[in-house]
């Protein structure tokens, strides 16, 4: 498992992940509600919702969901459906690999870039913004 690729919908970013202790999060390109129970998520392409592509989540997708509000790894979600739901480890460990893995390949789910990226403040980043300034 640990070398499958995976790219998002645009087909960019193939990255090797090791689902044991890679990171996941939910993609910012989406809008989920929760309706009468159950999790509806609506891809956002173009600054519109893209309705042919509404995804809906049962109870364990929803729990799933819910926890990649923030960057989780495959162990933190197996570890709160088995605990949730009752059921034993490795059909857990099974199933939410297998649900990261659809989520990640239509583009729901995603490797959060690295901290230090997204707070760039590196000389790189002032040097880009200084000469921004400067025009």
């Amino acid at each position: 498992m640990s070398g499958e690729c995976y790219e998002n919908r645009n087909g960019e970013g193939c990255s090797h992940v090791d689902p044991d202790g890679q990171l996941f999060i939910r993609s910012q390109s989406v809008v989920s509600r929760v309706v009468a129970g159950e999790t509806l998520i609506v891809p956002v392409r173009g600054r519109v919702g893209d309705l042919a592509s509404i995804y809906s989540f049962n109870g364990t997708g929803s729990l799933i969901w819910q926890m990649l509000e923030s960057p989780r790894t495959v162990g933190e979600l197996v570890e709160a459906v088995a605990q949730q739901f009752e059921v034993e480890q490795p059909r857990a460990e099974q199933d939410v690999k297998q649900f990261v893995r659809e989520m990640i390949s239509v583009g729901l789910v995603e490797v959060p870039t690295s901290v230090a990226a997204v707070g760039a403040e590196g000389p790189v980043g002032r040097v880009g913004l200084v000469a921004a300034d400067a025009r």
